[in-house]
């Protein structure tokens, strides 16, 4: 876990170095909201836009080492710089830009993992539209963990303004209901 807070940190510093606004994603985020899992990575969502990725690709490019070949071009078809820290683990970058990203900067905040380790994370309900979003096995149940440890804390006519749009943009009726469902499922003593 040392090596993701050191790489965490490095990337952050990077970052507000800048004034980039930007959060920790992913399985550090999760274990701020949820139950601490196993995670190989640090995840970053970074406001870019659109139009303006390239600003961002290339000073991080010449800081950080790419983990795939051309990641210049991969960032900007794909939408998320694939680099290393300087101890070698792997950040993953989404240049962020749509509505919910803005908001999702918005209410992130500081939180100290240990004395000398603060990283800005997203809040417990936009950890959830992502993961829900994502909807992988593992996401689901990072999810069933930040429910179950913020249980009451958490704003639900937000999660839900969120979620819907961008589930209509895939056509995906199934993941709001999908959460819904867990959610009573957790509830019920």
């Amino acid at each position: 876990m040392i090596d993701l807070f050191e790489a965490a940190l490095e990337i952050q510093q990077f970052l507000l170095g800048r004034r980039w606004r930007h959060c920790i994603i992913g399985g550090l985020a999760v274990a701020r909201w949820g139950e601490p899992r196993a995670t190989q990575d640090v995840d970053v969502s970074l406001l870019t836009g659109f139009g303006d990725e390239r600003d961002y690709v290339e000073p991080i490019l010449g800081e950080f080492s790419a983990r795939v070949p051309d990641a210049h071009r991969f960032a900007l078809e794909n939408r998320v710089l694939l680099i290393s820290a300087s101890n070698g683990t792997p950040i993953d970058v989404a240049l962020a830009g749509i509505p919910f990203e803005h908001a999702m900067m918005d209410r992130a905040s500081f939180f100290a993992f240990a004395p000398d380790v603060s990283l800005i994370t997203c809040s417990a309900e936009d950890l959830i539209v992502l993961k829900a979003f994502a909807g992988r096995d593992v996401d689901w149940i990072a999810i069933a963990g930040i429910l179950a440890s913020q249980r009451d804390r958490l704003d639900w006519n937000y999660v839900d303004e969120q979620l819907q749009p961008l589930c209509e943009l895939k056509e995906d009726r199934q993941t709001p209901r999908h959460l819904e469902q867990l959610r009573r499922r957790l509830d019920t003593p």
